[in-house]
């Protein structure tokens, strides 16, 4: 047996197993990169039916890049997933509030999740923002709240929560609201799908070497 050792021919293999695992449900070929680097990265091939993605989402991230956007991640897992090189390269930036000890006291105090306070800290923000949530369902409905008030105006939701309560329902209000978006239907996600998606994104715009 021949052991592939090189990175890139490690992935560049393994893109051309999921391809030929994926033939007869080809996805569209605007999403097709999205979803082969979601399977690449859990090795689930559910993501190939699970992905729904709003008109004109992929675009508008797209777009939301080319001017500098800000991604908000929920997990600091998802925030270190994210391509570095490819932010720097695309005068774009990731930042996680969950950790700062202000957005931990004032959950507390309110008796709310940090994610919810760290989304509120995203209306700060000046310019396109995308978020990426791949582990708190109360970010998104907050997310859905605060866009509601006129506070939030986001390019792009990457919805993609992991896990049982409030999941599913927090993935469908997001859907049902009209919002860009692209969600993982159903109890499966997680922050390394959030940065998937994000990494899939940004390559589009920054080739790697």
């Amino acid at each position: 047996m021949e052991l592939i050792l090189n990175p890139m021919e490690i992935e560049k293999k393994s893109f051309e197993i999921i391809s030929e695992r994926l033939k007869g449900r080809e996805p569209d070929k605007d999403k097709e990169d999205i979803i082969k680097r979601a399977i690449h990265t859990s090795a689930d091939f559910d993501y190939a039916d699970n992905l729904y993605f709003s008109e004109g989402a992929v675009e508008k991230g797209l777009s939301a890049l080319d001017n500098n956007a800000t991604i908000i991640t929920d997990t600091a897992m998802a925030l270190s997933g994210i391509s570095k090189p490819a932010l720097k390269a695309l005068g774009c930036r990731a930042v996680c509030f969950m950790s700062d000890p202000d957005v931990a006291a004032e959950a507390k105090e309110r008796g709310i999740t940090r994610a919810m306070v760290s989304m509120e800290r995203a209306c700060e923000i000046k310019g396109e923002v995308i978020f990426a949530i791949g582990n708190a369902p109360t970010a998104l409905l907050n997310i859905n709240d605060l866009c509601k008030e006129g506070r939030l105006s986001p390019s792009l939701i990457i919805g993609v929560p992991v896990g049982f309560v409030n999941v599913v329902e927090a993935k469908e209000i997001i859907i049902e609201s009209g919002l860009p978006c692209i969600v993982a239907r159903g109890n499966k996600g997680g922050s390394n799908i959030a940065a998937a998606i994000c990494n899939a994104l940004l390559y589009r715009k920054y080739r790697r070497e």
